[in-house]
């Protein structure tokens, strides 16, 4: 019979050199497997990192760093609120944030004439209102933020019923948004901040598309009076694209006055695809801030000349105006 041969045994972990029969070079074979651990380790943390890169960015250290420091400053009180419920923290790491993929990626916006902002003190922006749903303000709040040199935050003026609708409320002040009164917009310009104002209100936002970029009356110059007696620059503002992202169709009129609001949207999306009609439209879009008109030649009783505010106001409207219609011509295609 041919001569038997045995097969090699490694040995178990934990069991090595354990009885008379072991195979001292298996056993020093072995020494080199501890290794594998670790180069698995080194195998998991560089998946992991790559998959954090792919889902954060090449920053995702910086981010989550960040993320970590915005979740003590939350559970240990560290961070301010204004009288007016501004909560600058909160705006910069997560409503700013939500708000960036809709800015960068689906309406693509350009914006031209930041250097018309002023780096300090107060500042009005009037602008032009379109699109169903205020989305023209959020995307105003993040152009000026992410690309002025000193990424200053917009407070807006709204209407009352923006504070009337619950978490929404809440929400907007953490963000800035203050009611649409002079009182109010006139304490936030003596403090330097940066207002922003939409004249057209409701008429403008809820206008039929057939009626798109036609601006609606603005008022009575409440804004203009606010710049006068503040002695702030006003700087008109020319949104282009929101027209697009909420076509408005039609107006549910009977449902609106049971709800108590302006209008029921109808578009091409809404209510036939229910909630995914709130989806807007990848439209372009461009933010144009003009040449600021100076008010501070005037003194604060000027606010109480009639045709002094009209004048101011009319002019305004017009630069807003013209400047649309440049925009959309200058604009290759909505989408």
């Amino acid at each position: 019979m041919a001569e038997s041969s045995e097969a090699k045994v490694i040995p178990i972990r934990g069991r090595r050199g354990a009885g008379p029969d072991s195979d001292p070079s298996a056993s020093s074979n072995y020494e080199e497997l501890p290794g594998i651990g670790e180069s698995l380790r080194e195998a998991a943390s560089l998946l992991a990192q790559g998959l954090a890169a792919r889902t954060l960015g090449d920053d995702w250290q910086s981010k989550v760093s960040k993320g970590l420091a915005f979740a003590r400053r939350r559970l240990t009180g560290d961070y301010e609120v204004d009288d007016l419920g501004f909560d600058p923290d909160l705006t910069e790491n997560v409503l700013l944030a939500i708000l960036r993929p809709l800015y960068h990626s689906w309406f693509r916006v350009e914006v031209r004439g930041i250097e018309n902002i002023p780096a300090v003190g107060g500042a009005l922006l009037v602008a032009n209102h379109s699109g169903t749903l205020p989305l023209d303000g959020l995307m105003t709040h993040v152009a000026v933020h992410d690309t002025h040199p000193a990424h200053r935050h917009v407070r807006m003026l709204g209407a009352d019923l923006v504070f009337r609708m619950p978490v929404v409320s809440e929400l907007a002040r953490k963000g800035g948004t203050t009611l649409a009164c002079n009182e109010d917009a006139e304490r936030l310009l003596d403090a330097g901040e940066l207002v922003a104002v939409f004249p057209e209100g409701y008429k403008g936002l809820g206008k039929p598309f057939s009626e798109r970029y036609k601006l609606q009356r603005f008022g009575r110059g409440g804004f203009v009076a606010a710049a006068l007696r503040t002695g702030v620059p006003i700087v008109p503002c020319s949104i282009v694209g929101a027209e697009e992202a909420f076509p408005l169709l039609g107006n549910i009129e009977p449902l609106a006055r049971l709800l108590g609001v302006p209008y029921v949207p109808i578009t091409p999306t809404f209510p036939w695809l229910g909630p995914l009609g709130l989806v807007p439209l990848p439209s372009k879009w461009i933010i144009a801030f003009g040449d600021p008109i100076s008010t501070d030649a005037y003194d604060r009783d000027a606010a109480e000349d009639p045709m002094l505010v009209f004048d101011l106001t009319d002019q305004v409207r017009e630069t807003i105006q013209h400047t649309l219609y440049a925009l959309l011509l200058d604009r290759p295609e909505a989408f």
